[in-house]
């Protein structure tokens, strides 16, 4: 920029001129620091369980861990009771309860102080998102406790209570559940069932439900016998309103989910990914087993899913049964490797092959889906599972992996590298804190699909060389862009102080030397 005017120009001007520059570098300092600002996201939130024991919070709480963790928000579970068992020698009987024992009712509240710190650690340290705060919390006490923690570390609280006063439940909880507790190892059934309900007695002495107008300004879900009736109040964000979704849709009924592969298919004896190829002569015989040994299970009302896959499809005809296809459930969707052998993927885009192996959960096809999309993409399929009894649900390699890695509790890590051998059918057949997985193989030979996870090695040269060139690319493409940033907000600049300057100087130019009058005639006199 060229700018000269006279000495008394620039004193008049300084102030205008130091403010001018302050308007130039506010807006480059906003500019550069709005493009560095992160997205919003969530305050970190805890759920509280709130019930008498044996009403199933901790099937929820372990449940909907899993379901979370499998979305991809990290959650963990902290059981007052387990704190509690640490804090003690050994559990004697019901009277430790009782809400007179001021001995033991100072070891209980050291728990509660001792979980709520390690549940501050976990949101900090571990960059945790949602907490299950696994007790009864039964007074308003302890839930003021729980939500003036929360308030002093910007937590959010959201509470799930469970009520349940159906006898047959209850007993049948404390049956499968409480008697494997480790409070009653080597001890008699019976003994154990009649402290377990004494100490339910204790409970119910101080034991206040969330009541609707005093805790109104609370965000809660209240679940009446295992899922007959719901009261829903005060969700604050995305993630409370998944978890009202899914506790909606759970239920505890006995059933059993069977996960099968299609059969084996033309392209998998060519060792092909993805396409949409039909059954090999291998492939139908196993479709006609399916059928067999489905029957065999003498399941009434048995719905069967499939993807829109030709492969899928063939396999469910042969069942002899209506079946209902899910866009959903359609396999992995390669991009531009559709189609070619690991091989031809490795040969053709060798640093596409190399990134997979790095990180295969989160890795993307070029123009395809990765693991953790396809888990989105599930989500439909898993709240439709957990709301029906019996289903075989025939499906693809990936998907398998996806359906398997919930109900099984497998990491993001482990998901990608399960195994799901075709000619294989998985029957999943839920427990009290987890599911149960029985393989049958129906005897029908097929191709190998399954890649085992290879080692990488960072210091390997082709490691590193193609590190190394996606990181120059990188290099340059940031370098390109904060240049172009910088030649625009150059030119705005110049803009800016040209306009300024041209407007100043006519304004100056005007004062200093006004338009002179144009001389008026006179009319000429003619003697």
């Amino acid at each position: 920029l060229f700018y000269r005017k006279t000495n008394k120009d620039k004193k008049n001007n300084k102030n205008r001129r130091s403010n001018l520059n302050l308007n130039c570098n506010v807006v480059f300092v906003c500019f550069c620091v709005s493009a560095s600002v992160p997205q919003f996201t969530n305050s970190p939130t805890m759920i509280v369980m709130v019930g008498l024991p044996a009403r199933g919070k901790t099937y929820i709480s372990k449940k909907l861990t899993r379901y979370l963790n499998w979305i991809g928000v990290t959650t963990k579970v902290f059981n007052i009771g387990q704190y509690r068992r640490e804090a003690t020698c050994s559990y004697n009987s019901f009277e430790f309860f009782r809400p007179d024992n001021t001995e033991a009712m100072k070891i209980r509240k050291t728990c509660v102080v001792t979980a709520l710190k390690d549940v501050c650690d976990y949101f900090t340290r571990e960059q945790g998102q949602v907490v299950v705060f696994d007790a009864t919390n039964t007074t308003p006490e302890r839930r003021e406790v729980i939500i003036s923690f929360a308030k002093e570390n910007g937590y959010k609280v959201f509470f799930v209570e469970s009520i349940c006063d159906d006898p047959e439940i209850i007993a049948e909880n404390i049956k499968q559940v409480k008697l494997s507790s480790p409070d009653y190892i080597d001890c008699d059934k019976e003994e154990a069932v009649a402290d377990f309900l004494k100490r339910i007695d204790c409970y119910k002495l101080t034991y206040v439900p969330l009541d609707n107008n005093k805790d109104r300004n609370l965000s809660y879900i209240k679940i009446f016998n295992v899922g007959s009736r719901y009261l829903v109040n005060q969700v604050q964000d995305h993630i409370q309103s998944r978890i009202v979704y899914y506790l909606m849709n759970i239920h505890v009924t006995p059933r059993s989910i069977y996960l099968s592969r299609h059969g084996e298919s033309e392209l998998n004896l060519t060792g092909r990914i993805g396409g949409d190829s039909g059954l090999s002569p291998r492939g139908a015989k196993f479709a006609s087993a399916l059928g067999t040994y489905m029957r065999g299970q003498c399941i009434r009302d048995l719905k069967v899913w499939t993807s829109h896959m030709k492969r899928t499809i063939q396999t469910a005809e042969a069942l002899g049964v209506q079946y209902e296809q899910w866009k959903a459930l359609n396999e992995i969707d390669a991009g531009v490797c559709e189609e070619m052998t690991y091989e031809e993927i490795q040969n053709n885009f060798p640093e596409e092959f190399a990134l997979r192996d790095q990180d295969k959960y989160r890795y993307r096809y070029p123009k395809g889906e990765s693991y953790e999309d396809l888990v989105q993409r599930l989500e439909p399929v898993i709240m439709e599972l957990e709301r029906q009894e019996n289903v075989l649900v025939i499906c693809h390699q990936a998907v398998m992996r996806c359906l398997l890695a919930y109900f099984l509790d497998k990491s993001a890590d482990e998901l990608p590298y399960l195994k799901c051998p075709l000619h294989t059918v998985l029957k999943l057949t839920p427990v009290a804190y987890g599911c149960k997985v029985d393989s049958v193989f129906l005897n029908v030979e097929a191709v190998n699909t399954h890649r085992d996870k290879p080692v990488v090695n960072p210091t390997s040269s082709t490691f590193s060389q193609q590190y190394r060139s996606r990181s120059y690319t990188l290099i340059i493409v940031y370098t390109v862009y904060f240049f172009n940033i910088y030649i625009y907000i150059y030119i705005y600049i110049y803009i800016y102080i040209y306009i300024y300057i041209y407007t100043e100087q006519n304004w100056t130019s005007t004062l200093k030397n006004p338009s002179p009058q144009k001389p008026t005639r006179k009319a000429l006199e003619i003697p």
